[in-house]
């Protein structure tokens, strides 16, 4: 039982280097984050290839970054050592935690509201927001336990509730044009450049008819998204909680007045839930129809399997 327990820890330790080799970007610097000599980082690194049997980095004398092998086990090490973090954490405290990703805008206008209400309900469950850059915001990296996301994702692999809609807004220079405008038709928006981002953005060209399309430019995070907009080159089109999460000196929104609303997920592992799961969902739904109620605009909120 001893030597399985010491294999247990070696394997975890051996994970926690690799996460802190590519989190940090240096051997020399995953030492320091880790307590231990740069040797023994190359050394721990290096026992987990053989056990494994496949090169997970690659190294140059300036960069290091993961190879194809090395993201997939790098995305399971994450998930693992969460994993086990919880289990220490629930075993020595008592206490739980939930993890939520998102790619940006959290909970739009509810997030400070979302925290108030979850601290004051659940005070033995520790919330997390996480912010992560991917179109399932973490979950797939095995970063958080639901993931709020406003894009398209995989329906077969990942169980979901929606919890609410959002009005579409355009972004635009604040010395655009249009500022002066309470709001804008989506046929307007198809005679300027429209930027979109790819990886987690909601918008595509498929808003409009195939013969009247706006000419695209691409980015792949809304902080590009946004100082791009700002320079008046191009405009954006987003679901309303960016107007919340994102006010920022030279951008201004408008409400698009004729375009369909965009849906707002909770997602989560289908065959590994979070016990918090159900009041996480409802926390949502009743903050996004708390909302639609005072608009006078009911929004339905339910879940799908």
């Amino acid at each position: 039982m001893t030597r399985y327990l010491y294999a247990v820890l070696m394997e975890l330790r051996q994970l926690r280097c690799l996460v802190a080799i590519v989190d940090t970007g240096s051997f020399t610097d995953a030492a320091i984050e880790l307590g231990v000599s740069q040797a023994a980082v190359s050394r721990t690194l290096l026992s987990l290839e053989k056990v494994l049997n496949v090169r997970l980095l690659h190294r140059t004398s300036r960069t290091v970054t993961p190879t194809t092998a090395g993201v997939q086990v790098l995305a399971r090490a994450r998930a693992l050592l969460a994993d086990a973090d919880d289990l220490v954490r629930e075993a020595t405290t008592g206490h739980t935690r939930l993890r939520i990703g998102h790619a940006w805008s959290a909970m739009g206008r509810h997030t400070a509201e979302y925290l108030r209400r979850w601290a004051a309900r659940y005070p033995d469950i520790e919330l997390m927001l996480i912010r992560h850059n991917t179109s399932t915001a973490g979950l797939a990296e095995g970063l958080c336990d639901l993931a709020v996301v406003r894009n398209a994702f995989d329906e077969r692999r990942y169980a979901h509730a929606t919890v609410g809609h959002e009005r579409r807004y355009v972004a635009m220079a604040s010395n655009d044009p249009w500022v002066h405008r309470r709001s804008v038709a989506l046929h307007e928006i198809r005679e300027r450049t429209l930027v979109i981002d790819r990886r987690t953005g909601t918008t595509t060209p498929d808003l409009w008819p195939p013969d009247a399309r706006p000419k695209v430019e691409y980015t792949q995070d809304i902080d590009d998204c946004l100082a791009t907009i700002a320079t008046g080159r191009c405009v954006g089109v987003t679901p309303e909680s960016t107007t919340a999460q994102y006010r920022r000196d030279g951008i201004v929104y408008r409400l698009v007045r004729d375009a369909d609303p965009v849906p707002v997920n909770l997602i989560w592992r289908r065959h590994d839930p979070h016990p918090a799961t159900h009041a996480a969902v409802a926390l949502l739904a009743e903050l996004y129809r708390e909302l639609s109620t005072r608009a006078g605009s009911p929004v339905s909120a339910g879940s799908g399997r």
